[in-house]
């Protein structure tokens, strides 16, 4: 009894290191090919930011909560970037109908960060991307650490609270 005992107390704890080493294995970007706002192919393999962390946000024209969601990421940007050295990129799932607004749509905020078309939506299906907003947060070894659906007023103050835990 008690040898049995002991090999179901060590498998379940060779399960439970397997597990936590999963969780924390680094995160490789699907190589999927996207548009920049001026029409340049750029591929999602090559999203880095140096040992810094990268949030990660899909949105399109259509959705309010998508935009309200950037205008906070845009406000806190440049002090974000100081802080923690945080890339922001957005992604648009803009189809065929609202592609040609997405551009315009940008420049006219004025937002900073990175923004890529995602127009057949084969990087939001590769990141089983469902609804958005959805934003993922990847701390500076690439290890996905976050992400989160939706967008209420103040949502931006707990990530920027988990920015500087994982930026230390």
């Amino acid at each position: 009894m008690k040898v049995l005992n002991s090999v179901i107390i060590l498998l379940i704890s060779l399960l439970l290191i397997s597990a936590l080493q999963a969780q924390e294995q680094k995160f490789s970007f699907p190589s999927v090919d996207l548009k920049t706002l001026d029409g340049k192919t750029f591929n999602t393999s090559e999203i880095n930011n140096t040992g810094k962390p990268v949030l990660i946000s899909f949105w399109a024209t259509w959705c309010k909560p998508c935009i309200n969601e950037l205008i906070a990421y845009d406000e806190n940007y440049v002090d974000w970037q100081e802080e923690t050295g945080v890339k922001i990129i957005a992604i648009s799932i803009d189809d065929s109908r609202s592609i040609d607004r997405v551009a315009p749509f940008v420049n006219g905020r004025g937002w900073e960060f990175e923004s890529y078309l995602d127009e057949n939506g084969s990087f939001k299906r590769a990141m089983n991307v469902i609804n958005i907003p959805h934003s993922f947060l990847f701390d500076g070894d690439g290890v996905l650490v976050w992400q989160h659906t939706s967008f209420a007023p103040g949502d931006e103050e707990g990530l920027y609270e988990l920015l500087l835990e994982i930026s230390k």
